[in-house]
């Protein structure tokens, strides 16, 4: 029985069982075909370049299931009218609706409808396939940043490691030569000097090669390295503390303060003459302008000071006595840990001698 009948691109399409049975047939075959049709939007996107070519081919392919959905739509229904199944409906022009065949609806291009239905599959493809590419774009990204950061991280590691290793060579040699020098003239402080320095050396070496430490670590191990230079100069040298009590638990790179006390030593207080050397040691927070806080470092000798020239040298590494390795190492070091937010600066003070200022971001240590 007929129920009402809307227009469609055939005419009038009866809201009755056969009208209902054709256009679920017509979405049947579109649903079990959608796949196929979100593969070829895959397989040819509209990309700069290929998209002419792509279109041609996606424009035949569409002809051909166009054609196909009618071809086996039209099969499908004229069965089961023929079957009895449904029963044929008049058409616009009062002839029966269904009486052609498949072969005639398809060379009628009764498939147009067909492939309009096919573009707008093929664009929710096209919507589809760009969505995944970003999706997968985007976890890309975020796994080579992944990987980038940890690669970083192991860069840092060798490069703290491989300056850490140069480093102890560095400080053996002058801490033995220093020792040499009094194995004839003076053997009980040499004796007193080699005991010490096995001690500082079992401090460094057995050291879990952490590549910052709290600064009051870093303190007890340059009171070992001071006790090594007291036996050596004797009354000649006198190392004064101004460390405030609330940074020793700031981080700070290991084995950043014995190079800029020995550059003191090396470069100051075994220059005078007939003066006792002295070494000033602080460490104290501050507050910058921009409200973080920091950690400054200094190490002050009452020496002959630096000129220029040779301030530049011991920043390149090329002091004499190679304390300028010791300098140049701990300015590679603050700059692999902290980057722009930590220097070294090397200056005369203007009462005579050098100081040098370590300044770096206050960071507390872990507590254990």
């Amino acid at each position: 029985m007929l129920v009402r009948s809307v227009l469609s691109p055939r005419g009038p399409v009866a809201l009755s069982p056969g009208g209902l049975a054709r256009t679920g047939a017509e979405y049947a075959f579109w649903i079990a075909l959608t796949p196929l049709v979100f593969a070829l939007a895959r397989r040819y996107p509209l990309e700069r370049g290929r998209v002419v070519r792509h279109l041609l081919v996606l424009l035949v392919v569409g002809v051909v299931i166009a054609a196909a959905v009618e071809l086996c739509r039209a099969a499908v229904f004229r069965a089961l009218i023929d079957s009895g199944a449904l029963p044929d409906l008049p058409s616009s022009r009062g002839r029966p609706g269904f009486r052609l065949s498949p072969v005639e609806s398809v060379l009628r291009l009764q498939f147009v409808d067909e492939l309009v239905i096919y573009a707008g599959v093929l664009a929710a493809g096209f919507a589809r396939g760009y969505a995944l590419r970003a999706v997968e774009r985007e976890t890309e990204a975020a796994r080579l940043a992944a990987r980038a950061a940890s690669l970083e991280g192991e860069l840092t590691d060798a490069r703290l490691a491989a300056l850490r290793m140069q480093l102890n060579p560095h400080f053996l040699f002058n801490a033995l030569n220093a020792v040499s020098a009094y194995v004839e003239r003076d053997p009980e402080r040499a004796q007193t000097m080699i005991a010490q320095l096995g001690g500082l050396l079992r401090r460094v070496l057995d050291g879990d090669a952490r590549p910052e430490v709290s600064l009051g670590e870093e303190q007890a191990l340059l009171r070992d390295y001071v006790a090594i230079q007291e036996a050596r100069f004797g009354p000649g040298l006198v190392v004064t503390w101004d460390v405030d009590a609330d940074a020793l638990d700031a981080l700070v790179p290991a084995l950043v303060l014995q190079p800029l006390a020995e550059n003191a030593v090396e470069h100051g207080v075994s220059r005078l003459v007939g003066v006792a050397g002295r070494i000033h040691v602080s460490a104290r927070r501050e507050r910058a302008a921009d409200g973080a806080e920091r950690l400054v470092l200094a190490v002050a000798d009452n020496g002959p000071g630096l000129d220029a020239s040779s301030l530049d040298r011991a920043d390149s590494g090329t002091a004499p006595g190679g304390s300028g390795v010791g300098l140049a190492n701990t300015r590679a070091r603050l700059d692999t840990l902290y980057g722009d937010a930590a220097g070294l600066t090397l200056a005369s003070r203007p009462d005579g001698g050098t100081v040098a200022t370590v300044s770096l971001p206050y960071r507390p240590a872990p507590r254990a």
